[in-house]
Formats: structure tokens, C-alpha cells, sequence
């Protein structure tokens, strides 16, 4: 009887890792890709403002910390070379955990630097940006070890299982913004679909399933209310709109690696598989 349940067992296993197979053998030529380039957009993006952008970048640096024309023109360098060089080290795939943990400073740089600590909304998607290098410094630990194919080696490390954990709770809490607090029916419905597909993401269940139908739902958002294509350059809205268009996009791609990476060892969708 044993028998015959762990057998049952193994074969529920092998359909859903045929699925699995089936799902990545299609999307695994371009949706990595896809991901990383939507991930780095919000660098990219912010590096070429600050050249466009210098002189006004400066003043506003020095004028909020006093700190004088050399140290903010040092902190505007730094900033775009820093994004730069990390965007370009991603896309090319060279060296990426050091590109990753420059992109973590850059994003640590800059919530002190524009007071975005103290800004509840603007931390919590920072954070989401934080949560989508961790899912790349996961991809980055996995490209490693392939290198490795066919050397005997322990179960998945508990670092990348528990950056997968991490990357998947920080970036739900993008969403956590987008809720609406009012008594409209379409606010509603918005808010309990939102926040049952956070969970189901958080806690690994029906991951891919999940974390896609959240990247539809928030890409369709993203267009419809950050459509900075539609306002003049010249009115500061414009630009307010193009950063939280692309730190979306950011977050976008971070979803987009939980779909081709899979929620890792630490999720109900790995646990099923003991089951």
C-alpha cells in the first residue's frame, strides 16, 4: 500500500515537472532575457536622466544637504556611472552579483539621498526593486552551478532558496501600494483579487501561475495610469510619471524571473512535491 502511494506520488511529480518542462522549453529562449532587460529599465532610465539632468540634480542635492557643488556633482557621477556600468554588466551577463550589489547601493544611496525613507509608497517600491536583484542574484547562483553539469552536488543551497523567499515577499509589496481604500465595487473586487494573488506569490503557491497573472494585471496598470508619453517634457509630471512607469517595469521583470525560475525550495509548491 506504501508502495503504491509513493508511486502514485512520483507520477503526480513527473506530470508536473512535464508541465514545467513543456512551459520552459518554450519561454526559456527569450523570457529571461525579457526579464533582466524590463529589471534594469528603472537604471537605465535613471542613469541616462542624470546625464540629461545634471545641473538640476546637482542644485538639488546640494541645496537639500548643503554639501557643496563637489560633493554633489560626485554623487550625481556616481550615480550614473554606477547604473550604467551595473546595466550593462546584467544584459551582457558578466560579472552580475557584483552588478547586483552596486545596484543595491545605488538604491540604498538613493533613498537617503531624496528622503524616500520617510515616504511610505516610495520605500515600499524601492524595496520591490530590492526584491527583484535578489531574484537575479538567485538566476546568477543558478548559471553558476550549471557550469557544473554532472558533478554530484548537495540539495539547492539554502542562500538562493531563501533569496527566491526574499525577492518573492519584497516584491509584493509593489501591489501593496496600488490598493484603493474607497466603497467602489471595481476598488473591491481589485483589492481582494490583488491580495490573494500577493499571497499566493509570497507563499510560493501556484507561483508561475500567479506571478503571471499579476505581470499582466500590473503592466495594463502601468500603461493606463503612468502614461508619461501623454504629458509635455516640459511639465514636471512628465518626468514623475516616466520614473514610476519604469521602476514598475522593474518590478515587472522581477515577477517575470519568478515565473522562469520557478518559487524555489522555500514554497507550498515545492513542499507539494513531498506530498
Amino acid at each position: 500500500m506504501k508502495q503504491t502511494c509513493r508511486d502514485g506520488r512520483q507520477v503526480r511529480n513527473l506530470c508536473r515537472e512535464a508541465k514545467d518542462y513543456g512551459f520552459l522549453r518554450v519561454t526559456k529562449q527569450y523570457l529571461p532575457h525579457v526579464a533582466r532587460l524590463c529589471l534594469i529599465s528603472t537604471f537605465l532610465e535613471d542613469g541616462v536622466r542624470m546625464w540629461f539632468q545634471w545641473g538640476e540634480q546637482r542644485d538639488y542635492i546640494d541645496t537639500t544637504w548643503g554639501c557643496g557643488y563637489a560633493l554633489a556633482s560626485a554623487f550625481v557621477l556616481l550615480n550614473l556611472l554606477g547604473q550604467l556600468t551595473g546595466c550593462i554588466l546584467v544584459l551582457s551577463r558578466n560579472f552580475v552579483q557584483y552588478a547586483c550589489f552596486g545596484l543595491f547601493g545605488i538604491i540604498a544611496l538613493q533613498t537617503i539621498a531624496y528622503s524616500i525613507l520617510w515616504d511610505l509608497k516610495f520605500l515600499m517600491r524601492n524595496l520591490a526593486l530590492g526584491g527583484g536583484l535578489l531574484l537575479l542574484l538567485a538566476e546568477s547562483r543558478s548559471e553558476g552551478k550549471s557550469m557544473f553539469a554532472g558533478v554530484p552536488t548537495m540539495r539547492e543551497s539554502s542562500p538562493k532558496q531563501y533569496m527566491q523567499l526574499g525577492g518573492r515577499v519584497l516584491l509584493v509589496l509593489m501591489f501593496m501600494t496600488l490598493l484603493h481604500f474607497d466603497a467602489s465595487f471595481f476598488s473591491i473586487l481589485q483589492n481582494i483579487v490583488g491580495t490573494a494573488l500577493m499571497i499566493l506569490v509570497a507563499i510560493g503557491f501556484k507561483t508561475k501561475l500567479a506571478a503571471l497573472t499579476l505581470v499582466v494585471w500590473l503592466f495594463a496598470i502601468n500603461v493606463y495610469f503612468n502614461a508619461f508619453w501623454t504629458i509635455p517634457v516640459y511639465k514636471p509630471m512628465h518626468d514623475f510619471l516616466k520614473y514610476d512607469f519604469f521602476q514598475t517595469m522593474s518590478v515587472i521583470g522581477g515577477l517575470l524571473l519568478v515565473v522562469a525560475l520557478g518559487p524555489g525550495g522555500v514554497s507550498m509548491d515545492e513542499k507539494k512535491k513531498e506530498w
